[in-house]
């Protein structure tokens, strides 16, 4: 796979919405702009906490291991689930009007199916691994403040906190529940 490939895969994968996408989102609609980039290095470290050890010898790990593929992706499944629950018990004003914190955000992303994605199979090369971890958190960072500038957005007047984020907790916990249920369904499977 040519650099352009690689950088194209990857961005694809990035941008499609799934459970670190719609924290994002979420806390760009919560925090503003500036707030929810303060979470970059969270989702950064969660990425590269998984995918630097898969790219450097994940493949024959879990080649030889399928009970831990399938542990992992049950972990994950677990963990998004977990998600899902708090932010649909969330009151509709949080007490720090925040529902997303850095440590979740890490934990969600370090166990995000895509870091097998990237670990496992677009990532590993031996010859150029320091290019494409490079791409990888060029584009990592472009992407969340992609996500975090949409979630802000939303925000009304860009000041408080808009009437629509219950909703988008609400909506956000449905989606991380139909990711859930989709790891666990590919978990069993596996």
């Amino acid at each position: 796979m040519s650099l352009t490939e690689l950088t194209l895969a990857v961005l694809a994968l990035l941008l499609t919405p799934g459970p670190t996408n719609s924290l994002v989102l979420l806390a760009g609609s919560e925090r503003g702009w500036p707030g929810a980039l303060r979470l970059v290095p969270a989702e950064l470290s969660g990425y590269l906490v998984t995918v630097l050890p898969l790219a450097v010898m994940g493949a024959t790990l879990f080649a030889d291991h399928d009970a831990l593929r399938t542990a992992v992706t049950l972990a994950a499944a677990l963990w998004v689930a977990v998600l899902a629950v708090k932010l649909w018990q969330m009151p509709e004003v949080a007490g720090d009007g925040m529902s997303v914190g850095g440590s979740a955000l890490f934990v969600t992303t370090a166990l995000n199916p895509k870091a097998l994605i990237f670990g496992l199979v677009l990532l590993p090369s031996p010859d150029r691994i320091a290019a494409n971890l490079a791409i990888f958190t060029t584009l990592v960072v472009a992407v969340a403040i992609f996500w975090a500038g949409l979630g802000a957005a939303l925000r009304k007047g860009g000041s408080g906190q808009p009437r629509a984020i219950p909703l988008l907790r609400r909506l956000a916990s449905v989606w991380l529940a139909a990711i859930s249920v989709v790891l666990i369904a590919r978990g069993m499977g596996a």
